[in-house]
């Protein structure tokens, strides 16, 4: 990958660095017209204005541009921001969700998910209340938030969908036992994706209604165990799926019926094995739904020799024909897919099984045309916005375990969106 034109914009503090396999969410960013917010791992929130030369802002001047910062007691794993406010969501404590003034940082108001999740119980990351994904439609903020319990054999999650006025009153909750993984909303409808269903009653997808919280449609892979579904995202009067359960992208209607499907990492004999990967993400950009694959299993273990030929792949396919337009490599795990109206940005972190760090870095695809440059990195690209003619991302430090050297640093990096 050529060397970066990301341009180190902050330093972001000391973080423990990544390890060969990929890390879990700690940090987040949101970029608009007029500032580029970020959120870390030990709870801060900092607005910088924006900077669309690249280069206003740079190590030699880190409070260059700052509008504010307010601290937290918690990592910042979601965030979105809106109409003059920033939506922030935490991992750990109360689970809480803080919505702030985009212009002074105040606090508007907040809520603390553990009142509907319930609190930690264990000391562990996994085991805290999660604020997964935040979105905002209308008069509506929408959050989903969940928590995770084990005990031998016996896993449960505690989760909830909430919908908020924007000053903060709860319209409306949705209780589930179940793990959301992604929220989307536009217009008068929220789509819920959901990972991880152990009971079989429950859909990987929920359509509701914005106003009401109704449940208005469903849909579901029907295949066997828990997996269901990995992201999903509007586009126009359908919503495109990532499924887990059976490995295929989807575009779906507003009532629940599949417009069409497309095997994107489906099970595949590779030498003595059976090897799959799940579609992690997908965004929708000017007409093109762009999936995004991740690591190779395998039936019998999730360490195979193996590798599925489609792992850690981009692919565009055309909303209205469902045709698949183009497939890139992107060489490592993805955290996110993010579009604009011109182009989709997929982060390619480590590649735990091969480890090579000329793999890091964000792509840059056309939604018509495919891959058109990769922005390197030292460290691995963990959360990533385009917004404002912006595109943010946080970069975080990794450190190989064959290898015991640290690559990267703790920093959020921006440029224009060319």
């Amino acid at each position: 990958m050529a060397p970066s034109p990301l341009t180190a914009r902050r330093d972001l503090g000391e973080v423990d660095p990544a390890s060969s396999r990929h890390n879990w969410a700690r940090s987040a960013v949101e970029a608009t017209a007029d500032a580029v917010f970020v959120g870390t791992a030990d709870g801060r929130v900092v607005a910088l204005e924006t900077a669309t030369d690249a280069t206003s802002a740079s190590d030699a001047a880190p409070d260059a541009g700052e509008r504010w910062r307010a601290r937290g007691e918690h990592s910042v794993v979601s965030m979105t921001a809106t109409d003059g406010a920033l939506v922030v969501g935490e991992r750990g404590g109360d689970g809480l969700v803080r919505v702030l003034d985009a212009e002074t940082g105040v606090a508007r108001w907040t809520y603390a998910t553990a009142d509907d999740v319930g609190t930690a119980t264990k000391d562990s990351l996994f085991f805290r209340p999660y604020v997964v994904d935040l979105a905002v439609t209308g008069d509506r903020v929408v959050v989903a938030a969940r928590r995770y319990e084990r005990d031998g054999e016996d896993r449960a999650w505690r989760s909830v969908v909430l919908g908020f006025d924007r000053d903060g009153r709860l319209a409306w909750r949705r209780h589930v036992h179940a793990s959301p993984i992604a929220v989307a909303a536009e217009g008068d409808r929220v789509a819920v994706a959901y990972n991880r269903c152990p009971n079989p009653e429950q859909d990987g997808l929920v359509l509701l209604d914005a106003h009401s919280g109704a449940r208005v449609a469903s849909w579901d892979p029907d295949t066997d165990g828990d997996r269901r579904v990995g992201d999903v995202a509007f586009a126009g009067d359908a919503v495109a799926v990532a499924s887990h359960g059976d490995k295929r992208g989807y575009l779906i209607d507003f009532d629940g019926e599949t417009r069409w499907r497309l095997d994107l990492a489906t099970e595949r004999r590779v030498g003595d094995e059976t090897v799959y990967a799940y579609p992690t993400h997908v965004c929708v950009a000017d007409g093109t739904a762009v999936f995004v694959t991740g690591n190779t299993f395998a039936e019998s273990t999730r360490d195979p020799d193996a590798r599925h030929p489609d792992e850690h792949t981009a692919v565009g396919v055309s909303v209205d024909e469902g045709e698949r337009l183009w497939t890139r490599d992107t060489g490592g795990f993805a955290r996110a897919a993010v579009a604009t109206g011109s182009r989709a940005f997929v982060p390619s972190a480590q590649h735990f099984r091969e480890r090579e760090a000329e793999r890091h870095g964000v792509h840059v695809f056309a939604p018509d045309a495919g891959h058109v440059e990769t922005e390197g990195l030292p460290g691995i690209p963990t959360a990533v916005a385009a917004g404002g003619g912006v595109l943010a991302v946080v970069e975080e430090p990794v450190e190989y375990h064959d290898e015991g050297v640290t690559r990267g640093a703790y920093r959020l990096r921006t440029r224009p969106v060319r």
